[in-house]
Parts: structure tokens; C-alpha cells; sequence
């Protein structure tokens, strides 16, 4: 389709969804060639895989990172535990990627963006997802929090710190209230079929940064991935648009790398913001001369499509 930056009318902003192991040096020049101003990452980079997240930290553009379920797949649960490929006693491969990561990790914090005007709140970190409070002594340990009212709280205090009104939320699995069918961008689908698997703390922190005047385009994650268990004729909805004009969007569509017979092509999902407002989101297949081969508009402002119409 094209070789030129992606086409620009505010800040372009690329999510990269769910890497499991998926990360290569191309990505980054994909990137540059993009044009893009901002990189989101939800996390899954692997199983606790250090050299991916080194290769993330190594990422020279503007950033922030959330950190997946499988960035802790060792140590947050006993089956974990009991399976660790290393010396516990002696290692500790989730410190070692919070320290590759340093502030651009933003579980459970934020980072200002000055040159764009905007503030990027992270979520709980290392979520597995749904109403239940899990992994309570992983919680307890590495953030003392012990229930999603206290998980809430801390996100609240990034929020309360931005130094932008303007905020970007950035998790790994999504917030709930976004619908409990199984195709639903956090629904269950698995047995039983069916629920909303969102994070409620998540959902909370929205609402309450809602209620202190601040202004939210953007809220992003994956870790539901875009195949659905329970069926193969039909994709999960990747994204939700609220009636304030906040887009929620999904974007762990998986494998995001794949080999054709003719292409290595790999996907981004890039999202337009202007103003404050998300004018557009498309997901974008890139190929190794760094062309955009293919893409899907997920989203376009109604008010952005008259204004071309005009």
C-alpha cells in the first residue's frame, strides 16, 4: 500500500499487543518508518523472557509498558513456582525486567509526556484478568495490595500525580464494562461461556479519573486474544467506543508476527489522536521493506468522516 509514514493529523500513537517472544530489531525500524510519536506495549512478552524485555528497553522511542500475566508466569502462581527453569533463591526474573524497563513501566504508575501533552496511567501489573482477586500472596509481596478496592487506590495515585489532565490508560488485560458475551473485547470464552472478564479495579480507576474532570481518549490492553477458543467463525471484537468518545481498544491480535509464502509481515495497531480525541485506529501489517500491506480501519470519529465528506 504504501512506504511513507503512516499519514498524520495529531499524535500517532502505536500499541503493540501481546509479543509472546514475537520481537525482533525490525520492529523498531517498522516503527520509524511509521512515523509514530508514541509506542504503547501491553505486555505477554514471554514467559518471564528477560532478553525480549531487554530488546523492548532497548526501544529508542518515546514508550510505556505494561507487563503481561506470562511476564510473571514463574512467579505469581504455585504451578509456576513448581515449574521455575531457575534458581529462585538466586535469581528473580521479574526484577530483572522492572529494572530493564525503569520508569517506562508503568504498572501501578504513570509517565508524563510533555512534548505530546499527555500522560500514560498504567494498571494493576502481571493481570490475569476477571472478577476474582488472584495471586493475592504475589500482590501482597511486591506492591502490598490485597484486594482490588486497594489495587484502585494505587492506580488512583498515578492519576492524581499526572501532570496532564489528558490521560492515556495502558493495561494488560482490559477493564470491566465493556460487555460479558464471549466475543466482547474482555469477554470469557471459555467453559463457562460467557462473563465479563475485565478488570474491576481497572474499570473503577476509569470511572473515578472520570469524576475528577480528567479526559480519557484512550484506554488500551490485550491479553484476550483476538481468536476466540469457543468458536472459529468469528473474531473478538477489538474495539468499544463509550458515549464520552473514549476508545477502548484490544489489541493482542496474535501471532502479531507471521510468515507468508512471500512476506514476514507484522502488525501494529496504530490510533490517531487530535485535540484530545481518537480520530482514527486501524490495524496495520507491515512487510520487510517496511510497507504497510494491508489494513483494517477499526475506528473513525463520526465527526472526523463528516468533516471528509464536507
Amino acid at each position: 500500500m504504501s512506504n511513507q509514514k503512516y499519514r498524520k493529523t495529531g499524535i500517532t500513537i502505536a500499541v503493540v499487543g501481546d509479543v509472546h517472544e514475537q520481537w525482533e530489531a525490525a520492529d523498531e525500524e517498522a516503527l520509524k518508518h511509521l512515523g509514530v510519536d508514541l509506542v504503547l506495549l501491553v505486555g505477554d512478552f514471554g514467559n518471564e523472557s528477560v532478553p525480549i524485555v531487554r530488546a523492548i528497553a532497548a526501544l529508542d522511542l518515546p514508550k510505556a509498558v505494561a507487563l503481561g500475566n506470562h511476564d510473571a508466569w514463574y512467579t505469581a502462581t504455585p504451578w509456576g513456582r513448581n515449574h521455575c527453569p531457575y534458581d529462585r533463591a538466586s535469581e528473580d526474573w521479574v526484577n530483572e525486567q522492572l529494572d530493564l524497563l525503569g520508569e517506562t513501566h508503568v504498572g501501578y504508575g504513570k509517565l508524563d509526556f510533555p512534548d505530546l501533552g499527555l500522560t500514560v496511567v498504567g494498571t494493576r501489573p502481571f493481570s490475569w484478568g476477571g472478577p476474582e482477586w488472584k495471586y493475592a500472596d504475589f500482590y501482597r509481596d511486591r506492591y502490598r495490595v490485597n484486594n482490588f478496592a486497594e489495587s484502585t487506590a494505587q492506580i488512583m495515585q498515578a492519576v492524581e500525580a499526572a501532570q496532564f489532565d489528558t490521560l492515556i490508560f495502558l493495561g494488560h488485560n482490559g477493564p470491566s464494562g465493556l460487555g460479558d458475551r464471549p466475543e466482547d473485547p474482555c469477554g470469557r470464552d471459555w467453559k463457562p461461556l460467557g462473563g465479563d472478564f475485565g478488570d474491576p479495579d481497572f474499570g473503577r480507576a476509569i470511572g473515578q479519573s472520570r469524576a475528577l474532570g480528567k479526559t480519557i481518549p484512550l484506554v488500551t490492553f490485550g491479553h484476550m486474544h483476538h481468536t476466540l477458543r469457543h468458536t472459529k467463525q468469528q473474531l473478538r471484537k477489538s474495539l468499544h467506543v463509550c458515549e464520552d468518545r473514549t476508545v477502548y481498544l484490544n489489541a493482542a491480535r496474535v501471532p502479531r508476527i507471521v510468515q507468508t509464502d512471500t512476506h514476514k509481515l507484522r502488525n501494529f495497531s496504530l490510533v490517531e489522536l487530535h485535540q484530545g480525541v481518537v480520530r482514527r485506529a486501524a490495524l496495520v501489517w507491515v512487510d520487510e521493506h517496511f510497507h504497510i500491506v494491508s489494513e483494517e480501519v477499526l475506528y473513525c470519529d463520526p465527526a472526523e468522516a463528516v468533516v471528509q465528506l464536507a
